[in-house]
Parts: structure tokens; C-alpha cells; sequence
């Protein structure tokens, strides 16, 4: 493929140093429909090259104590810091979010888990127990794995390429890393200030491409014990496949299908703009947004109006303007799926309260070829239709009246999923109950995506394997062992 000399052309990271690739591929970017730069269509060889480069960097790094690698993460920190606004305008280009989203949320983020884990690593104890009658005492020990296979997704690139890469180096580990092929250009600055921080050469190595070429060649590298990854859920099931033969350590954050529990009682004032963000914040691309809403049937009336209401302001148009509520979707091929699930859900006989195929889009003239589709709201849906029951990753929300708690807890955990739920009310005791039962890893009460770093992070069922946290990425990144000294 012939490069154009304005395109930016990005290349693999490999032992400190960027190298070319023999082959690329094409990224757009989604709010234009026009080619934003070339990534490197990367393979086994240029895995293998990585994976070579991370073992031989292991035994140096993972001697250094924590408090040096700390200090080296905080010094990323600090530079991607100083470049926020070119990391934010960079992300919101590839990835086809708001400027304002990637400016307080996604590069803000990266930094704080780069802190974070520089922290916390600090902080960490290990057991111990005396048998003093047999003179013996135990106390266990922890060790950095070796090199951890990384593969983040498009929807939130930087900020979750660094929430895996942050506790894997902070344990001793180097890592292989493979930022979805879509939104590959804030890894790839991200590895330009390594050496200034003073990263050793080898220890973060990021190798681009799709993941049925790189992505595969590294979850099937023997060299490579394990693999952190978060995607879709059929992804997944490849990756254990694959993986299964050398028993690697898995770490899968997976989709969800998430509801949201509006309690007679709810203080809408506070509900519905929240639901309008768990809904729509993002274009709908991420995968703890609200899909299917639950309104008890006294409020149903008045919460659908409001809410519909509220969802019409909603801006949607070119990411750079501050005044955007949603951007684009990441691709032509998602957001004709994205449709597809609104037609099907019209062909069933749901009601399209706003939003596609409702409402007009207004685009300015150098959008017009973008990916962009309006908040949609849709009603009279049956718990077994699709748009229910399959994740969306869209600006896509139903919403469904209910009459009793035992009824809408039944109906919340009907999905295969079970990754997060929120749930309204004023009602302490109810909200603690409810919370108990619904079969979700996270549950947000009169709030949404509230965060404590040090608490799991995962989802139950579909939604994924283990957790992620403080202690959780932790104990994954490293192997325990029980040591026993008699005396």
C-alpha cells in the first residue's frame, strides 16, 4: 500500500526503539470517514521480536525494587501529563469521541492509573504464621510472572491500554502489548516518551495489528504465561481456546448488557440525567454502559417523557466542537450494526421514541461521510428481543416499565451477562437488597461510574474471568509461593 507523505504512518515499539513494518493497514478516522494513518499489520515475526526483547529485559527489571519502578511510572505520568491536550485531540481524532470526553476523562484517567499502581505497589503485605510448636515458621512470597501478554480495545484506548500495562510493570513484569489495529495513535506517543522517563529498553514493548494476526501470535507464544485482555466476548472464548494448551493465566473483561432499576421512590431530578450519560457518554461505547432501564410502572409515564425530552438536546456532531454531547462511532461496518439492532428491534414492534430513523441528523459539511447515529430510546420490548438480550455497544437504550422487586430482579439477571447495574431509589434497605441480588460484578446506587481504583473491577457469567484492582491486579501479575523455615 502506497503511504501518502501527510499520513501519518506509525510503527511497532520493540526494545526501545520504533521499527518498521513490511505490511499496514488503514485507520480512519470516524467522524471524517477519511484515512487517519497507516498501522503496521503486524504478525508472528514481529511478536516473536517483542516477546524476545520483554524476556530478555525481565531479570533486570524485575530486580529493581518497587520504589524505582515507581518512580519511573510516575515520571510517564508526569510526561503524558505535560501532553494532555495532544494526547486528548489525538484520541478524539482515532477514536471518534468528544474532545471534551478525551480531555476529562480518557488522558486524565491514563495518568491516574499510572499513579495509582505506582502507589499501590508500594503498599502491598505479604501472610505469615508460626507453628511454634514444630519450630517452624511460613510466611508467603510474591514474584512478577514474567512477560504479560496485553491486548486493550478500541472504545477507551489509552486509558485502558494503561490500566493493564500499569500493574503488569509495576509487579516486575514486561509486558507485549496490542492496542486495538482502530485506535493504535495514542500507544504509539505514549512510546515516545518512554526512554524519557527513563524506561529500560525492552520492559514495554507495543506491537500493532489485528488481533487475528498479532493478537493471536501473542495469546499462542509459549514465552508469553499470561494474558490480560478486554474485548468482546467471542474474542475470548478464541483466546481460552488457544491459550488452554500452555495453561496461561487469563484475566478476560468481557461485555455486559447492563440494566438500570428506577425505583418509584427515585429522585428523577438526579436519575435521569445520569441515565442520559450511562446511556449515551461515549457514543454507548463502553462497556459498563445502561442498555435496558427498568422504570416501575407509577413513574413509567412521566420518567419515559423526561427522559426522551432531556435525550433531544443531546448534541451530536463534530468531536472538536466542546459543545458536543457524542462523536462518532468508531467504524462504518459497527455503526451499520449499531442500526441493524434498531431495525430489528421496528420489525418486532418496539416503538422508536427518538433518534434513528425518528429523528434528522444534522451534520456539519466535513462530516458528512463520519459515522454518526443520535441517542436512540426505544419501548415496547420484549425481554427475549435482541435488543435486550444482545450487547449493542451503541447509543442504543430500552426502556421498560415493571411492577414489583422480586419481578424486575428476575428480569435484570435474564441476560447472559452480568457486568454492571445501577440502581435508584431512596429506599436504604431496598437499595442494599436489590444490590445483593442482581447478578452483576459492579452495582451503582443513585450514582454511575463512581470508581475506587482499590476495589475488583470485572464482571460475573459472559462479562468475563477474575478481576481487576489494587490487589486483584496484584495477585495477578504475580505468583505466590508459601515459604517454610524450621528452626
Amino acid at each position: 500500500m502506497a503511504h501518502s507523505k501527510a499520513l501519518l504512518v506509525l510503527e511497532n515499539f520493540i526494545a526501545g526503539k520504533f521499527v518498521p513494518c513490511s505490511s499496514y493497514i488503514d485507520s480512519y478516522n470516524p467522524s471524517t470517514g477519511d484515512v487517519y494513518c497507516s498501522v503496521p499489520d503486524s504478525g508472528k515475526e514481529e511478536v516473536e521480536a517483542a516477546v524476545r526483547a520483554a524476556k530478555d529485559a525481565f531479570p533486570a527489571w524485575s530486580s529493581k525494587s518497587p520504589l524505582e519502578r515507581s518512580r519511573i511510572m510516575n515520571k510517564l505520568a508526569d510526561l503524558i501529563e505535560h501532553d494532555l491536550e495532544e494526547f486528548a485531540q489525538a484520541e478524539s481524532k482515532d477514536q471518534g469521541k468528544t474532545i471534551t470526553f478525551a480531555r476529562t476523562v480518557d488522558i486524565p484517567r491514563a495518568v491516574h492509573n499510572l499513579r495509582f499502581f505506582a502507589s499501590s505497589i508500594l503498599h502491598h503485605t505479604t501472610e505469615c504464621t508460626e507453628m511454634a510448636s514444630m519450630g517452624c515458621v511460613h510466611y508467603t512470597s510474591r514474584e512478577p510472572v514474567g512477560v504479560a501478554g496485553l491486548i486493550s480495545p478500541w472504545n477507551l484506548p489509552l486509558y485502558l491500554l494503561t490500566w493493564k500495562i500499569a500493574p503488569a510493570i509495576a509487579c516486575g513484569n514486561t509486558v507485549v502489548a496490542k492496542p486495538s489495529e482502530m485506535t493504535s495513535v495514542t500507544a504509539w506517543m505514549m512510546c515516545k516518551l518512554l526512554e524519557k522517563a527513563g524506561m529500560p529498553h525492552g520492559v514495554v514493548n507495543v506491537v500493532f495489528g489485528t488481533g487475528a494476526k498479532a493478537g493471536e501470535a501473542l495469546v499462542c507464544h509459549p514465552d508469553v504465561p499470561l494474558i490480560s485482555f478486554t474485548g468482546s466476548t467471542l474474542t475470548a472464548q478464541r483466546i481460552t481456546e488457544k491459550s488452554a494448551p500452555h495453561c496461561k493465566k487469563l484475566s478476560l473483561e468481557l461485555g455486559g448488557k447492563n440494566p438500570a432499576i428506577v425505583f418509584d421512590d427515585a429522585d428523577l431530578s438526579q436519575c435521569i440525567p445520569t441515565t442520559l450519560r450511562s446511556s449515551f457518554a461515549n457514543q454507548g461505547e463502553i462497556c459498563l454502559c445502561t442498555s435496558r432501564i427498568f422504570v416501575q410502572r407509577g413513574i413509567y409515564s412521566e420518567f419515559v417523557k423526561r427522559f426522551v425530552a432531556e435525550a433531544k438536546k443531546w448534541k451530536v456532531g463534530n468531536p472538536s466542537d466542546p459543545t458536543v454531547n457524542m462523536g462518532a462511532l468508531i467504524s462504518k461496518e459497527h455503526l451499520e450494526k449499531v442500526r441493524s439492532y434498531v431495525k430489528r428491534a421496528q420489525a418486532e414492534g418496539a416503538r422508536i421514541l427518538c433518534g434513528e430513523g425518528v429523528d434528522s441528523l444534522d451534520l456539519p459539511a466535513g462530516n458528512h461521510k463520519g459515522y454518526f447515529m443520535l441517542p436512540t430510546i426505544i419501548t415496547e420490548v420484549r425481554d427475549e428481543s435482541c435488543c435486550m438480550q444482545e450487547e449493542i455497544f451503541g447509543p442504543v437504550t430500552c426502556v421498560v416499565a415493571f411492577d414489583t422487586e422480586e419481578e424486575v430482579v428476575e428480569r435484570a439477571n435474564g441476560v447472559k451477562y452480568g457486568l454492571a447495574a445501577t440502581v435508584w431509589s431512596s429506599n436504604v434497605g431496598r437499595v442494599h437488597r436489590v444490590a445483593r441480588r442482581l447478578q452483576s460484578g459492579l452495582v451503582w446506587t443513585n450514582c454511575w461510574l463512581v470508581r475506587d481504583l482499590n476495589l475488583p473491577f470485572g464482571g460475573m457469567k459472559a462479562s468475563g474471568i477474575g478481576r481487576e484492582g489494587a490487589k486483584d491486579s496484584y495477585e495477578f501479575f504475580t505468583e505466590v509461593k508459601t515459604i517454610t523455615i524450621k528452626h
